[in-house]
């Protein structure tokens, strides 16, 4: 267990710290509905990890489970996804804006103000379990957890410890406004300006460096 959650913890820093929903949430909570809609967006972007996680892991399981080699083939998915991981931190440097150049926010982003409990739950389902970048971290998560030989408990124990740490960049903020809103908005308001003017350089390392401890852990295990 405990070598498997070692290597969880750098995928679930690399989910939690992506700004984007960090972001979206923080818009949530400037919202005029900011109590349902951030409620709602937290509980998609739990549920999305988890059933991204829970689905690879099973995957996983059943692929390598009665394999003769399984280590070879674990490494090189691990490789394979430390690349895919680098290609798109390439593309996340390229997008980042030139300076002296605000960063555009996407469209959804300032749709946001009427957004209902069921349309932010969707969108934070969307952002954690299907978005490229996410998505990718979720399969490495799920592949670790069920190449690793855990018991089904474990791999249930596994999967919601990574959900908890990938998931805790919003849902801190969230109930951290639940408590103390009023003390919260020019803090936010700030970490929202700050995210959205670095967003495209914070992913494009975070990418790198998730990648390439990907690869690494790929060729050592070969």
């Amino acid at each position: 267990m405990n070598e498997v959650i070692g290597e969880l913890l750098p995928l679930a820093v690399g989910v939690a710290i992506s700004p984007v929903p960090i972001m979206a949430a923080i818009l949530m909570l400037l919202a005029p509905r900011a109590g349902g809609t951030s409620a709602g967006f937290l509980l998609g972007w739990v549920a999305g990890i988890a059933v991204a996680t829970g689905v690879f892991t099973a995957l996983a399981g059943v692929g390598f489970g009665d394999s003769d080699e399984p280590s070879a083939a674990v490494s090189w998915v691990k490789i394979g996804l430390g690349v895919l991981l680098l290609l798109l931190a390439a593309r996340q440097w390229r997008a980042r804006p030139k300076p002296g150049t605000a960063a555009a926010l996407p469209g959804w982003m300032s749709a946001m103000d009427s957004f209902t409990l069921p349309k932010a739950a969707g969108l934070g389902f969307v952002l954690s379990a299907v978005n490229p970048k996410n998505l990718l971290m979720c399969v490495a998560a799920g592949t670790a957890i069920g190449s690793g030989g855990l018991s089904g408990g474990g791999d249930v124990v596994a999967v919601a410890v990574f959900t908890a740490l990938a998931a805790s960049s919003v849902a801190v903020p969230v109930l951290a406004y639940a408590v103390a809103r009023d003390r919260l908005r020019g803090p936010l308001d700030g970490l929202k300006q700050w995210l959205q003017a670095h967003n495209a350089a914070v992913m494009s390392v975070l990418l790198l460096v998730i990648g390439t401890v990907l690869i690494g852990k790929g060729i050592g295990g070969l």
